[in-house]
């Protein structure tokens, strides 16, 4: 836990918050976000909101967005889902800085 954002916190909070701390100046790297409707830790309003907010800023050509609704904190519920987050990542990689880089719409 780093602190409570409802409280003196929030100072500290907000400098490393990636929500807050998006720079409208740049061109973002593609990015693949990954979140879990049932993760009873950090709930996916936060993976969404931040992926609104950095294509309302359009700061990222490749954004990518998935949420398992099915796992938990971890992302997977079980080994089939871990061997497809596993593949979803390394296909993301072998897309966005592999070799045989296309943009996402032309593949």
């Amino acid at each position: 836990e780093y602190g409570d954002p409802d409280t003196d916190d929030w100072a500290f909070l907000q400098k490393f918050s990636p929500y807050h701390n998006i720079d409208t100046k740049i061109k973002y790297p593609p990015i693949l976000l990954t979140t879990s409707t049932r993760d009873d830790r950090v709930h996916p309003y936060h993976a969404r909101a931040f992926v609104k907010r950095l294509e309302d800023e359009g700061v990222c050509d490749e954004l990518l967005y998935y949420e398992n609704i099915e796992g938990g904190h971890g992302g997977a519920a079980d080994p089939k889902q871990q061997a497809f987050m596993t593949c979803l990542y390394i296909d993301f990689l072998v897309k966005t800085i592999g070799q045989g880089y296309a943009p996402f719409e032309e593949l």
